[in-house]
């Protein structure tokens, strides 16, 4: 008997190959009560799926069919019909036979190609704004000298190698009564299942069916698009001989700005004050991602503290098909003091009076010890740990040669 080539069907009814129809039968029996749409309506397309992996497998001509030559097999064998493509698109994941790849199958029963990404970078400031640009790629499409055949009508030829198929299955015996079932591209054809005389080839696409062309896409980012939203040219993909073409999709890719960072339809932006604009008040201003120059007001008498954040309402990035709805643009502030020094004793008494007062300074008793305090740079770390680390150093090197974890017992 020869070795089953795909296993799908039996694994859908939860069976192994070389079961007899009496274990087949019960095991559809089983699925088909648990998944019947009466008594499980969402489960309509597992039990198609059951009932289809039944239909098969119960008849003997199709089980071999299967057996031997898996879903191609099967589907050569079935006839292709439309209600057997559908459950095979279905099961076997859009493509009937394996060299199809990721293609799938459109509406109207065509074979469709695959779809072709392309990355578009675009600015903060065009998708605050909206813009038109034009995007110029090279595609394949059906040759108007052959309309796609390849050469005069009737030079295309099926494969006789392959019958059409574009593939070949060999089978080598690995031991009396088993053999082993392989398939490859068929070299006569190179996987086309058609060949065509070199005389009687299209002299434009040189048998090839299709041939190369600069496409020009106009393409419209809207006003609130977000970082990786897609853009879909429909049906503008590379095209093939009884294919209905892919689609070409465009892959939004938002660059850093320099000032702004978006979340969602919300902006956020860091704006540097010093201590005095803190402390009294303070006005500035900056320009909007569509160039509209923005005065920031703040009271004297309202203080800012470092690190916090102010809103302005409806100044962030407009929504998506609403642009007339902005959010909101949030400021954080970074807050500068003045550097050591930077006036004289006399004058900080004077600036003293003028601030809060200070809090009342807490009673310090005679055996007290008085200590100072100095910069610290974060990116040297603790000196104290340094010496941890030297002292664990050195106490390594003394009790090494008692093992690692190992100490010694006191008498």
């Amino acid at each position: 008997m020869a070795n089953v080539v795909d296993t799908k069907l039996y694994d859908i009814l939860g069976v192994l190959p070389g079961v007899s129809d009496n274990e087949l039968k019960k095991a559809y029996r089983k699925l088909a009560k648990e998944y019947h749409p009466d008594k499980n309506p969402n489960a309509g397309d597992k039990f198609k799926e059951i009932s289809f992996a039944y239909e098969v497998l119960s008849n003997p001509e199709k089980r071999e069919l299967y057996d031997r030559y898996g879903e191609q097999g099967l589907r050569e064998g079935s006839g292709g019909s439309g209600g057997m493509d559908d459950i095979f698109s279905h099961i076997f994941g859009g493509g009937l036979f394996g060299f199809m790849g990721n293609q799938s199958r459109s509406r109207n029963g065509r074979r469709r190609g695959e779809d072709m990404m392309h990355p578009l970078k675009v600015s903060l400031e065009d998708l605050y704004n909206g813009k038109t640009t034009k995007l110029q790629l090279s595609k394949n499409v059906l040759c108007s000298s052959c309309n796609g055949q390849g050469g005069k009508s009737g030079a295309v030829q099926k494969c006789a190698a392959c019958r059409g198929r574009g593939m070949r299955i060999m089978i080598r015996q690995l031991a009396p009564g088993m053999v082993q079932q392989m398939q490859s591209v068929c070299s006569d054809c190179n996987g086309e299942g058609e060949v065509i005389n070199e005389k009687d080839r299209c002299k434009k696409c040189e048998g090839k069916k299709v041939i190369k062309e600069v496409k020009i896409l106009e393409v419209h980012v809207d006003k609130g698009m977000k970082h990786g939203q897609r853009i879909t040219f429909t049906g503008e993909a590379d095209q093939a001989p009884g294919v209905e073409p892919g689609d070409i999709v465009l892959l939004l890719q938002e660059k850093e700005h320099e000032m702004f960072q978006r979340d969602g339809n919300d902006l956020h932006m860091t704006h540097k004050i010093g201590l005095v604009e803190a402390l009294c008040g303070f006005q500035f201003t900056f320009k909007h991602l569509d160039a509209r120059q923005i005065v920031v007001k703040y009271p004297p008498g309202k203080v800012i503290e470092p690190g916090s954040v102010r809103v302005v309402r409806g100044e962030g990035m407009p929504q998506y098909r609403n642009p007339f709805e902005k959010g909101d643009l949030y400021i954080k502030f970074d807050v500068q003091f003045p550097e050591n020094n930077w006036i004289s004793p006399e004058k900080l008494t004077e600036l003293e009076d003028l601030l809060p007062s200070r809090p009342e300074v807490p009673n310090i008793i005679s055996e007290a010890e008085e200590v100072d305090l100095q910069e610290f740079d974060t990116t040297r770390g603790s000196s104290g740990g340094q010496r941890r680390e030297a002292y664990n150093d050195s106490s390594d090197e003394e009790s090494g040669h008692h093992g690692p974890g190992v100490q010694c017992a006191h008498q």
